[in-house]
């Protein structure tokens, strides 16, 4: 698949790249995609969350009642899961929601998400460029110019640039990554993925 490079001014600039077949070619696994995902989503979880059992809660010392005669179920402690103030049952406990993914399906998740946005033609080649100083009008009118204003959009450089990472920070709908660091889920979640021209080279040498 070829792809026209395009200026920051949406211009075509007359070069052509051409995308890797084994990486926006493939037949696209939805399997290893939600499977990559699921893990990706899993391990954001802090899994700190806690209920106090009857044995944690405050109080519940004395018998309420006495054992027999009162015509109730007999109570021990009024910090029993059933009564009013006490502790939870089978509540939860802090654990970690951790999710491994072999390598190779990780690997196969990130193609497969290419993949499917090449399929799709939600993907924009940029050359490369740099900014001057830490300005959001300049990011703005580029995503503008590219027909890409308003558009949930993934950016991947070839390395991190403070300047242009920054500049985009406080654009609603920008996300600016570093090409080998975007996830199957950063992917998946954009409606287009532009790509400065070096790093296609770059995602080509950790996905190759």
């Amino acid at each position: 698949m070829e792809l026209k490079v395009l200026n920051i001014q949406g211009a075509e600039t007359g070069e052509v790249v051409t995308l890797n077949d084994e990486i926006f070619g493939i037949e696209v696994s939805e399997h290893a995609m939600y499977l990559d995902v699921k893990a990706i989503l899993a391990n954001r979880r802090q899994g700190t969350h806690k209920a106090k059992t009857r044995a944690e809660v405050r109080g519940g010392g004395r018998k309420p009642f006495r054992q027999k005669g009162t015509g109730n179920a007999r109570q021990g402690s009024t910090r029993s899961g059933t009564m009013v103030g006490g502790g939870a049952i089978f509540g939860p406990k802090p654990r970690s929601y951790d999710q491994k993914v072999n390598k190779k399906v990780k690997q196969l998740a990130r193609r497969s998400a290419l993949s499917s946005k090449a399929f799709a033609g939600q993907i924009v080649v940029v050359e490369d460029f740099s900014l001057e100083g830490i300005k959001t009008r300049p990011v703005a009118d580029m995503l503008k110019n590219l027909g890409l204003a308003g558009k949930k959009t993934l950016m991947l450089t070839s390395a991190y640039d403070a300047v242009v990472s920054t500049s985009g920070r406080n654009i609603e709908k920008l996300n600016v990554m570093v090409a080998e660091n975007a996830s199957t889920y950063d992917i998946l979640n954009s409606q287009a993925v532009l790509f400065q021209k070096a790093a296609l080279q770059k995602i080509e040498e950790t996905l190759g």
